[in-house]
């Protein structure tokens, strides 16, 4: 049984035994002025009755995508999820599972590690993949941190087409770094070559660019990766998943790191996560990589084994060698991820792929039809558009949401110079009807201004 202090003698002899005499030597530390002075307002113990009540009460305040049709995106999609997935990650042997520090125990996990590797570096056609980061945004982080390693230069060039909280998080991992952020301008939606040319020289470790990217346009990949290279810097990628089975893979058009985020492989939108960054780069750069690597070997007896290998991590035997300080490898999510593509395979993706870019298209085409709605960008896009409406975004909003519908993201949080524009998602789960009765209500919307 664990010692609990319920009296004070008890809480005295506590502290005694730890070897001080008031609780707040405890927290020296930690200055005066940042200290909480008032009394916690907690509500009174409830039985386990009561509390499951609150709950189920609290969550019926609670609209989800279960319950309502969602064109919400930004980084995180409502995207089908085949049950067999939920019931293979529920099994015990993967839900409990711990980190693979003993290949002997741990055949299971560490063959989950190499299948997803091997299907991510199919997927985006690159070398090697690892397993694997927190989430899109941290991947594209440590790929930066890669880029920085592998040139001895210390400049990064981000784009506003580039996901606004993804270069938040850029940011954050560089903070106290001999590191430059360049952040070059996108006003038509997409990275313009001769601005990029402007802004990248010999300082240059790397060039972000996301495709699909953040407004959903299609970025110039190849132009934009003959000009990365010319300059020596590396070339950075952050790729939707799914789009990658119509759009040519950033292996092909020359990347040399890619990253992505996993949700939309098989994981639910969780309210945000737990997700699971993407990471594939070339072979030259695979000392750099963060995470895990799992690879094949055969044992004393020639039988096929799995073991981690290059392993450069902090708990590992590099300490402050180390290529990262990620410590873990979101194995449940990348699981989930590698049976959704097993079992959709080749095909069944591209199946997904092309009811998300006819089902977006569609859309995109109906809302412009009416008066007012415009795109706001001219170029070719996936599954996500940006769209200007005639006024007063958040109305039309609430409108939709009305009819329980979750119409998309009012980019003005993001960028002010885009007022009264919406981003939407569309993916495969949009049924035709449902398409056309947000129409019908933006038509209502536009009567009524």
């Amino acid at each position: 049984m664990p010692f609990i202090p319920n009296t004070d003698d008890d809480r005295r002899e506590m502290l005694k035994t730890i070897g001080v005499k008031r609780f707040d030597d405890l927290i020296a530390n930690i200055p005066d002025k940042l200290r909480f002075k008032g009394q916690l307002k907690l509500p009174q113990p409830m039985s386990e009755l009561e509390i499951t009540h609150w709950l189920q009460t609290s969550a019926r305040h609670t609209v989800g995508c279960d319950a309502a049709i969602s064109f919400l995106g930004a980084g995180a999609y409502d995207h089908f999820i085949p049950a067999a997935i939920d019931h293979i990650v529920s099994r015990s042997e993967f839900y409990t599972a711990y980190t693979p520090y003993q290949p002997e125990v741990s055949q299971g996990t560490l063959q989950i590690i190499y299948e997803y590797q091997s299907l991510i570096a199919e997927l985006t056609a690159m070398d090697v993949a690892n397993a694997s980061m927190y989430d899109g945004s941290s991947a594209l982080a440590e790929a930066c941190l890669m880029a920085l390693s592998s040139t001895r230069r210390n400049k990064i060039i981000l784009p506003k087409s580039l996901h606004p909280n993804y270069r938040r998080v850029i940011h954050t991992y560089v903070q106290g770094m001999d590191v430059r952020i360049e952040l070059m301008d996108t006003p038509d939606g997409i990275i313009d070559a001769d601005v990029l040319s402007n802004h990248i020289d010999g300082d240059t470790a790397a060039v972000v660019v996301q495709h699909p990217n953040f407004f959903g346009c299609l970025e110039n990949v190849t132009e934009l990766e003959s000009l990365i290279h010319k300059q020596g810097a590396l070339f950075i990628t952050s790729n939707d998943p799914i789009s990658l089975a119509l759009l040519e893979p950033p292996g092909a058009y020359g990347a040399d790191i890619v990253t992505a985020e996993g949700q939309v492989l098989g994981n639910a939108l969780n309210f945000g996560g737990p997700y699971l960054g993407v990471l594939a780069t070339r072979e030259k750069f695979i000392r750099t990589m963060p995470g895990r690597l799992a690879g094949m070997t055969t044992d004393a007896k020639g039988r096929d084994g799995f073991v981690l290998t290059f392993q450069t991590r902090e708990q590992h035997i590099r300490r402050e060698k180390a290529t990262s300080n990620i410590c873990t490898n979101q194995a449940l999510n990348a699981l989930a991820a590698t049976v959704y593509l097993a079992l959709l395979g080749k095909q069944g993706m591209i199946d997904v792929a092309n009811l998300c870019l006819q089902n977006s298209h569609y859309l995109a085409d109906q809302l412009v039809k009416l008066t007012g709605f415009k795109m706001t960008f001219p170029h070719p896009f996936f599954k996500e558009f940006a769209i200007t409406v005639p006024e007063e975004a958040e109305r039309l909003l609430q409108q939709l949401a009305n009819e329980n519908i979750m119409g998309g993201v009012h980019l003005q949080q993001f960028d002010a110079n885009l007022p009264n524009t919406l981003l939407i998602a569309v993916t495969e789960k949009r049924t035709k009807d449902e398409l056309n009765r947000y129409v019908e209500i933006a038509k209502t919307f536009k009567s009524i201004i």
